[in-house]
């Protein structure tokens, strides 16, 4: 035998062997690589799968849902083990849960709440209610801060696509501190615009809302400023904070309105510190990878995964008992301790 070809079944056989020693197939589907908190979800699960022992597939469909429900078949048909879901449209994968549930291959929603399904085993992801009220709640300590003495404060609303499970939870969780608000004259919605059927922002777009925020003020602020904006998600604060901007807001006698975000991408953490952004809500998805890597390991070996959560995600079919990870409201004060200490971003990212 020639060097080359024992050199060849060498590494043929190192293949093999790697390939039984991995626990199993992960296969990881994600929405998108257009927001920078996906591509850091994928690459948490990639390497902390990989390092307790399984092979992963990881799949982004970039907002296309024809496009992920392909990438999701595909991995039922190349056998993985689980599946981890991060669905961009949560009603629309119902026929491929089917499909994996008769392979009998086990399904963990990823953040976003799989509806209409009675074949999701498990749901991973953060208190979306709580991440709502954080985002209310800084919103109104910013009000207080920044314009102390010109209640009612005027104040317009933004909602998450409607398509995400998460985003009606983010925004009732916002009602419930500034609707008491609201119904004491403390907060006027200007522009009368309110409910997730009126606010909603589909695919989460920066540019619908600041779309939209080019409207609020041109029909509603020709004699009057607005105090506050209650955004979901930092991709839509830039673009509202493009259009306040575009029109003078923060510069000259025009203060800056409190504007709240959520997932702390850098572009918005920069913002905040250049006092434009007010304020985001952290979430780490390391913790989330974490937790879903103990799910796995659970389901794969006959166990119960651990939960803390058995009433809140009914999916239209099911409750599906989850697991909730705490979110941590981020300022100007406190953003070098939950971000920078913790090791989730360097300083040379941000600064």
């Amino acid at each position: 035998m020639t060097l080359s070809k024992v050199l060849a079944s060498a590494s043929a056989l190192a293949m093999l062997a790697t390939a039984a020693l991995a626990d199993g197939t992960v296969g990881i589907a994600m929405p998108t690589k257009s927001s920078a908190r996906w591509i850091s979800d994928g690459n948490s699960m990639v390497e902390q799968f990989e390092a307790a022992g399984y092979e992963t597939d990881l799949q982004y469909a970039e907002d296309d849902i024809p496009n992920q429900l392909a990438q999701i078949e595909n991995m039922i048909t190349k056998g993985v083990d689980v599946l981890v879901i991060a669905a961009i449209d949560g009603t629309t994968l119902s026929n491929a849960l089917e499909n994996a549930a008769a392979s009998g291959i086990k399904v963990i929603a990823y953040d976003r709440l799989i509806r209409d399904s009675g074949n999701v085993d498990y749901y991973a992801t953060f208190d979306n209610f709580k991440v709502g009220v954080q985002q209310a709640s800084t919103l109104v300590d910013g009000l207080k801060e920044r314009f102390p003495d010109q209640k009612p404060w005027n104040v317009e609303l933004f909602g998450g696509s409607p398509d995400d499970n998460n985003a009606y939870f983010f925004y009732d969780g916002a009602m419930s501190v500034l609707q008491p608000m609201i119904d004491a004259g403390d907060i006027a919605v200007v522009s009368g615009q309110m409910g997730m059927d009126t606010v909603g922002t589909l695919r989460w777009d920066g540019a619908v809302a600041q779309a939209r925020m080019d409207n609020l003020l041109s029909a509603n602020y020709t004699d009057k400023d607005v105090h506050g904006v209650l955004s979901p998600y930092d991709g839509l604060s830039i673009g509202i904070l493009s259009s306040l901007k575009g029109v003078g807001y923060g510069s000259g006698d025009m203060k800056m309105p409190i504007v709240t975000g959520q997932d702390a991408e850098v572009p918005s953490v920069k913002s905040i510190l250049a006092d434009e952004q007010y304020s985001t809500i952290f979430k780490d998805t390391r913790s989330l990878a974490g937790v879903t890597v103990k799910m796995v390991d659970a389901l794969l070996d006959g166990g119960e995964p651990e939960i803390n959560d058995t009433s809140t995600y009914d999916n239209g079919v099911k409750v599906v008992p989850s697991y909730l990870l705490e979110p941590l409201p981020v300022t100007k004060a406190n953003w070098e301790e939950r971000l920078i200490a913790t090791g989730y971003y360097t300083m040379d990212q941000i600064k």
